[in-house]
């Protein structure tokens, strides 16, 4: 296959961000002859992968989880981990050639003066114009804290999760992790795993508990068949599914939640992929407390009242998109700052611009950014090729105008 861009007049598309949907969708833009330039504002591609804990791994297969054009090696594992994902974005790079411009941050995108093209403000001053801009920073972009009371003036051990690498610098310490998402559950369990004296998890909201694999089943397999189905339905064979696999943990603080599965996840909150939580909780090497709601000078206040005093605080509070300076201007961000539309649709008030990676589908979300990459590159391609073919046509009915002008004047 030929893999050498077509020769197009005009500005490339700029990809925002060089993590897997920005690469992904370089990659088949290329494949459909569109020259795309990735910007990344760090020093190397896939950036966030490289600061994720030590000790992650996919929780979607590595069959499942591969971007356009290049299968993750076999011998990676059914479970990717974090280093080996790194060098799997290295190679996907070069292997397709992407033409990527590091140490660059865009700060902002507007509308270009001649109303189609789109104009980017980058890093020492630079203003790039762009055919088309895709917005491919990240999901995890932006370190996000609760607004706690007296955080301020704590004076203990605090950091936020994007902060924790492995247990070694907590070990034989009282280490609280705040929040039981997927990246909270990990670091607990790795945490009680790697030496800590004691691990408690402060829960606000009963997770949804899945087995990564059942039988050799992969929990990513039942997110993407039951994705069209009814959600009641889906509720009623996720309740059904944990009462049989997992056991019952309310005696240690972790009833069964009250809420549907697919209920949860329609509402943005992804069930967590049990590595090891289920195991530490239930044989007390996780503590399950309540909701942190303040902090007192070296005390951690909690819901019911009770004060702890951790040597540590790990805030696995999650992340935002981080937007609002990029496009927040252009109306085309949800009261969440997430985008308003994502994949090869375009916000109604501004054609051209695309998002991918915004979204956290129990599907998995590297298959779903490399299906929107295609989608994207092809909606891009042919918006591109309908507006060459209007330029060319333009021309020739100039030219054929300027003809008949001619044949008009010699006839005088």
């Amino acid at each position: 296959m030929d893999h050498t861009p077509h020769e197009h007049p005009g500005h490339p598309v700029y990809v925002i961000g060089g993590g897997p949907g920005g690469l992904a969708v370089a990659a088949t833009l290329r494949e459909q002859g569109v020259r795309a330039v990735v910007l990344e504002r760090s020093d190397a591609v896939g950036a966030s992968w490289r600061s994720h804990y030590d000790r992650l791994r996919l929780h979607t297969t590595r069959r499942l989880s591969a971007l356009p054009g290049l299968p993750i090696p076999r011998s990676f594992g059914r479970w990717v981990a974090r280093a080996d994902m790194v060098r799997y974005l290295e190679k996907y790079a070069d292997v397709h050639e992407l033409e990527i411009v590091t140490g660059v941050e865009v700060s902002r995108v507007e509308r270009a003066e001649d109303g189609v093209s789109w104009l980017l403000h980058a890093t020492g001053g630079r203003r790039l114009t762009g055919s088309a801009v895709v917005v491919a920073t990240g999901y995890n972009h932006t370190p996000r804290l609760p607004d706690w009371p007296g955080l301020d003036g704590y004076t203990g051990d605090f950091a936020h999760a994007s902060a924790y690498r492995n247990p070694a610098p907590y070990a034989g310490r009282d280490v609280l992790v705040v929040g039981a998402g997927n990246t909270g559950a990990e670091i607990a369990a790795d945490l009680a795993e790697g030496g800590a004296a004691r691990v408690r998890l402060a829960v606000r909201t009963v997770p949804h508990i899945v087995r990564r694999s059942t039988a050799g089943w992969p929990a990513q397999r039942m997110g993407i068949l039951v994705r069209r189905l009814p959600v009641r339905l889906v509720d009623r064979m996720g309740a059904l599914m944990c009462r049989i696999l997992l056991p019952d943990l309310t005696d240690r603080g972790l009833p069964r939640p009250d809420t549907g599965l697919y209920s949860r996840v329609r509402e943005g909150a992804v069930p967590v992929q049990d590595v090891g939580l289920v195991d530490a909780v239930r044989t007390g090497k996780v503590e399950i407390v309540g909701a942190v709601e303040s902090f007192d000078t070296d005390k951690v206040v909690l819901a019911d009242g009770s004060r702890l005093a951790p040597d540590a605080v790990i805030a696995a509070t999650g992340y935002r998109r981080g937007l609002e300076p990029l496009v927040g201007h252009l109306g085309v961000l949800d009261e969440r700052g997430g985008p308003l539309t994502h994949g090869r649709r375009t916000p109604g008030e501004a054609p051209g611009l695309y998002f991918t990676g915004f979204t956290n589908p129990i599907s998995g979300m590297l298959r779903e950014m490399a299906r929107d990459a295609g989608k994207i590159a092809r909606a891009i391609a042919r918006t591109q090729g309908r507006k060459g073919r209007e330029e060319r046509k333009g021309r020739k009915g100039q030219e054929g105008w300027k003809g008949q002008e001619g044949r008009k004047a010699s006839v005088r």
